[in-house]
């Protein structure tokens, strides 16, 4: 046994040394930097893409490594996070990753991101909403309400988009059916379905910080910086603020599982015409079977006069016309006996039911619920 197992271990410990070589050889000294946007306390763009030491952003914001690493884009990580630092909020959710504090805003850069469009426009709420200065929330307050709203906006752009396209679809479905319909309701349900799991995903995050009220009260920053820290319990506005934008992912989830219930039911329909026109083909070909086989059966009779045999009915002058009617009256009674046998069979589910309650009926409720035995 040892020696049919080891060609297959040593070749996994290759596959695996060489994986971990060519990872560690393709990793840069870029790879220890991140680029960043860094918005200041008035509002305005401070550094666009700037390139910035790992090392330099935990020492300035006192972080730790593993809390950058939430927030780094070529580090897959898809649950969304809202975390609540000594002096900064860090968030992750969707194509945001930013660094929340009292007087700035540190937006990390997503690689990759094709969506720019949706960049600029959250980049343009965000300078207008911390420029908008007054008796309103706090700064950390107002980048985190542009923060939600952007991801509140992606994910509502998403659903309509993903609702149109299932909409137009089930009602193509509706007209006809067929493969590539089919094909493409299950690619749609597919994307259906990781939606809804990334806006629970969101919901959850939100969820998680309104049931910890200490760091509910330690989002407070601006204060915190005033040296006038919440108590543990106060911290009304800010729950105010995300409990609005949870019940707003909720309604999109909401949303998201009825569509997913449309397509869920769309699919067990189609399932069952499909079932029904199988069966009604399964039917038909029983019935040529059976109408087949009453047709041998009248040609049997004629096959056996048709021998080359004396029967003594080549003199009758009406054994033609008897043997005729016989052969066609035997293929008809066949025929009939084996259809109407069919057709119980495919009634004995429903004829059973039937008539079990047609006697039953007549009984007042309730001696229909008390079996033959009751007394």
């Amino acid at each position: 046994m040892d020696q049919f197992d080891g060609p297959g271990d040593g070749q996994e410990e290759a596959a695996k040394v060489a994986i971990l070589e060519k990872a560690m050889k393709g990793r840069q000294p870029t790879d220890l930097m991140l680029r960043c946007t860094i918005l200041d306390a008035d509002g305005n763009v401070k550094t666009i893409s700037g390139q910035f030491k790992k090392s330099d952003l935990c020492n300035e914001h006192r972080l730790n490594p593993r809390d950058l690493r939430k927030i780094d884009s070529r580090i897959p990580n898809l649950v969304p996070t809202i975390l609540v630092r000594a002096e900064a909020i860090l968030v992750n959710i969707l194509h945001i990753r930013a660094l929340v504090k009292s007087d700035a805003v540190v937006l990390f850069d997503t690689y990759g991101s094709a969506d720019s469009r949706l960049h600029s426009v959250f980049l343009y709420h965000l300078e207008h909403n911390l420029k908008a200065k007054g008796t309103g929330p706090p700064y950390e307050f107002r980048a985190l309400e542009s923060i939600l709203l952007s991801v509140l906006s992606a994910l509502e752009a998403e659903m309509i988009f993903i609702r149109n396209l299932v909409g137009g679809l089930l009602a193509e479905l509706e007209d006809d059916i067929d493969h590539d319909r089919f094909k493409r309701l299950l690619h749609y349900s597919r994307r259906l379905a990781a939606f809804q799991n990334r806006a629970k995903l969101v919901q959850e995050a939100l969820e998680e910080v309104l049931e910890q009220d200490e760091d509910l009260s330690a989002m407070y920053l601006t204060d915190k910086m005033n040296g006038k820290p919440r108590a543990v319990n106060d911290h009304d506005e800010l729950e105010v603020l995300l409990e609005s934008f949870s019940k707003q992912v909720e309604e999109i989830v909401n949303e998201a599982e009825n569509i997913q219930s449309n397509v869920q039911s769309t699919q067990e329909i189609v399932e069952l015409i499909l079932d029904s026109n199988r069966n009604a083909l399964l039917a038909l070909d029983l019935k040529i079977s059976i109408l087949t086989m009453g047709i041998g059966i009248g040609t049997l009779f004629a096959g056996l006069f048709g021998m080359n045999l004396t029967s003594h009915l080549e003199q009758h002058n009406f054994a033609f016309y008897v043997l005729s009617t016989v052969c066609i009256l035997l293929t008809a009674m066949f025929s009939w006996v084996g259809l109407r046998r069919l057709s119980r069979l495919r009634k004995v589910g429903l004829s059973a039911n039937g008539k079990r309650r047609a006697k039953a009926s007549w009984l007042p409720l309730p001696l229909r619920r008390r079996g033959p035995d009751s007394n």
